[in-house]
């Protein structure tokens, strides 16, 4: 009888401390969905917390889904809104989104893996192992060739940044159209010589798929699948393009940046390790808690300690094989961000540290919705993924402020924006960037809160231009 009211006892202890742990994670849940913070605060003024619903109303964001991974497991994991308003399907942990260039990270593990079965040498020129399809000799790559180290750190000269995708009306080409600009982007070819920049290339990563196809026999959803994504424990992702039904059971469709659904429900990529890939936010986060493990000793992982610290190993802008970086050593946090027509996503984990954010989103603008959501997890748990920008403002006269009125023209790509004047503010309408309010910061440089654009003028003696994000040079014109 003893034994009985022991066991009994012993039950109820075990049961109040999962209830207790529960209840924390629900407090902690709930202090970071009240918690949202944006992005650029202002010196001297308090901040200001915002609740998740009320922050995807005002973007216009009907789902969301986090993950957080702390100490090298999945702390929580939530779904929020609708994967469908017309449906009123609702977002839950396991519902898949579309990965956009989140994609490319994990694509490279499999040029990663064949590396490590000798089957690949990432310094070796790829034209080794491309069967039907070749990259076209030119003058640059007369002087470098292209190699998949090059490919996974956008080093390689390749062109086309990114891919628009087809609706599902559309014909679906074949990754090798792709190749050849048969499809709805340009040719992919070497336009600079190999190793000599770093730009981001999509086309790239669909050159390595290609490799990896040809290399190993499988297409790319077969390989990942086999390789990849299910001795992680990724259960809930595929490469499948387009996505078979049997994937479609708690699928999100996509939304653009008015909150519209988009035609068809979701585009379709034949660049699969560019854009293809299918996933959840808790799936992510096993992918990130899968190399923080090697980098802590694990041996059985799905790559080799050796290759994972090659792979965070920085190149030219900060970029690993795959993964961008940031910071250093035990400090090191690696991840992507990804945006495909109607989802947009992040995902930064710690190498060493264990933790990871990964927020994933159905909408066009998720990316600021996201920012905040970061904002909100760092600050509760004290991590530095993510920090709002504080910048400092001044009032200048209504006279400084019209001598930027005018017409401006970004003649590469054929734009022209106009800065307006009115109740002492100037505005710049209808840029890509959305319609900004711009706040000086000095005499010259100015700042959209809302966007964090922003626009510097250049005055010698008279105002002559602008640039953009210190990027895009704008001539005034008018």
């Amino acid at each position: 009888m003893k034994n009985i009211y022991y066991l009994i006892f012993s039950l109820s202890l075990i049961s109040n401390c999962f209830a207790q742990k529960d209840s924390q994670i629900q407090a902690e849940i709930s202090a970071i969905e009240n918690g949202l913070i944006k992005n650029i605060q202002i010196e001297g003024d308090s901040i200001q917390k915002f609740n998740i619903k009320e922050r995807m109303d005002y973007y216009k964001v009907p789902g969301v889904s986090i993950s957080v991974v702390e100490n090298g497991k999945i702390k929580w994991a939530k779904g929020y809104g609708f994967a469908n308003t017309d449906t009123r399907t609702k977002v839950d942990e396991n519902t898949l989104f579309q990965a956009g260039s989140i994609s490319k990270p994990l694509a490279a593990l499999s040029a990663l893996k064949l590396y490590e079965n000798d089957s690949l040498d990432l310094n070796k020129d790829v034209n080794f192992y491309l069967k039907n399809w070749q990259i076209p000799e030119n003058k640059f790559t007369n002087t470098e060739k292209v190699t998949l180290e090059k490919l996974l750190t956008h080093t390689a000269g390749m062109t086309v940044h990114g891919f628009p995708g087809y609706q599902q009306t559309d014909e679906f080409p074949e990754i090798i159209d792709v190749l050849n600009g048969n499809g709805n982007t340009a040719k992919i070819l070497v336009d600079t010589i190999p190793g000599s920049m770093w730009r981001y290339s999509g086309g790239g990563y669909t050159v390595m798929e290609k490799v990896v196809e040809d290399v190993s026999g499988l297409t790319l959803d077969e390989y990942m699948s086999k390789n990849i994504l299910l001795p992680i424990g990724m259960k809930n992702s595929t490469y499948l393009q387009p996505i078979t039904k049997e994937w479609q059971n708690n699928i999100s469709s996509a939304y653009d940046g008015n909150g519209k659904l988009i035609k068809g429900l979701w585009n379709n990529y034949p660049e699969q390790a560019a854009a293809g890939l299918w996933t959840t936010a808790s799936d992510l986060a096993m992918y990130c808690i899968e190399i923080q493990n090697i980098v802590q000793g694990k041996e059985d992982g799905v790559l080799t300690r050796k290759t994972v610290d090659k792979m965070l190993t920085k190149h030219k802008n900060d970029w690993g094989l795959g993964p961008s970086l940031q910071n250093q050593k035990d400090s090191l946090i690696f991840g992507h961000g990804g945006k495909n027509a109607g989802f947009t996503n992040d995902m930064k984990a710690y190498a060493y540290q264990g933790n990871a954010v990964i927020v994933m989103t159905n909408a066009d603008n998720g990316g600021k919705l996201i920012s905040e959501i970061k904002n909100a997890i760092s600050n509760y748990y004290n991590w530095s993924l993510s920090q709002p920008r504080t910048i400092e403002l001044i009032k200048l006269e209504d006279s400084v402020l019209k001598k930027y009125i005018g017409k401006y023209e970004l003649k590469k790509y054929d734009t022209t924006l106009k800065v307006e004047y009115k109740e002492n503010q100037l505005f710049v309408p209808n840029t890509p960037f959305g319609n900004l309010k711009l706040i000086p910061m000095t005499n010259t440089k100015f700042i959209d809160l809302e966007s964090g654009t922003t626009i510097e003028f250049s005055v010698d003696k008279k105002v002559d231009g602008f640039m953009v994000n210190n990027n895009y040079k704008f001539k005034k014109i008018e």
